[in-house]
């Protein structure tokens, strides 16, 4: 394990070179956030003090802890490393030596993910306390403790599904293509746009069946305890099978890739 310590120590140094670019992004994110904020605020001024059984703090928090959610755990560039890895012939060097390429990535993805949060959190922080009186918190303080669980798993479902796609590589020349489809699906399915909730039972029970809403709508369900009970075991134990099932994809693809591979340049 020493030298993923050691990985994770480098990827930490390489990612603090980009800190004030993760301040700037951060803060323009904002931007859209506050609007959001603003138009519920005027569709709940015109319908009432609850809509789609949110009150107005649920619905507003709602929009800011995806933007947590998506600081914490979002693959930012791995899946395009990865990509170019395998097209510019650096996976090579992971061939010959005595370590796991996608233990590499992961130790990778998770420094990247803390230096990022701890830029992010700075400007987050700071809007959430403006708004504290439409923020919503939680009755249970063991709710945090699913919270933090689920994101755990959200972000582990984050990097094996950027993964599995970036190995594509292996077969196509450009990537982007697949990559771009899946930011879509997890965008619209994902509930980035909207709390899935709100839709038709049936469209809502069928889109809990694919990954996308735990990237993203499950953990903040949690956080705003819409998700207890069974509701809550449940959608743990859906991400940690999505967890596992794409943990068998990432390697059966990663297996089936390395026939297919020509070791060349690097």
């Amino acid at each position: 394990m020493r030298k993923y310590w050691h990985v994770i120590n480098l990827g930490i140094q390489n990612t603090l070179v980009y800190r004030f670019n993760f301040l700037v992004r951060s803060c323009l994110t904002l931007v859209p956030l506050t609007a959001t904020m603003y138009i519920w605020q005027a569709i709940y001024n015109h319908k009432g003090a609850e809509v789609c059984g949110y009150s107005l703090a649920q619905m507003l928090s709602y929009y800011v802890l995806v933007m947590i959610v998506d600081s914490l755990t979002a693959v930012t560039d791995d899946d395009w490393q990865i990509a170019a890895d395998i097209r510019d012939g650096n996976i090579n060097h992971f061939l010959t030596k005595p370590i796991d390429y996608l233990f590499y990535r992961l130790c990778l993805f998770f420094s990247g993910r803390l230096v990022y949060s701890a830029v992010a959190m700075i400007p987050t922080a700071l809007f959430v306390a403006y708004h504290y009186r439409e923020f919503y918190l939680p009755a249970q303080p063991l709710t945090l403790a699913w919270f933090a669980l689920s994101l755990i798993l959200t972000a582990l479902i984050q990097f094996l599904l950027s993964y599995s796609m970036a190995l594509l590589a292996f077969w196509v020349l450009e990537v982007s293509t697949f990559i771009f489809i899946v930011f879509a699906f997890e965008n619209l399915a994902g509930g980035h746009l909207f709390p899935l909730d709100i839709l038709p039972t049936l469209l809502a029970k069928a889109i809990l069946l694919t990954p996308f809403p735990y990237l993203t709508f499950f953990p903040v369900s949690v956080y705003l305890e819409r998700a207890t009970g069974t509701a809550l075991f449940n959608g743990l134990m859906m991400q940690v099978l999505w967890v596992m099932a794409l943990y068998g994809v990432a390697r059966l693809v990663w297996r089936q890739g390395i026939r297919k591979y020509v070791a060349a340049g690097g």
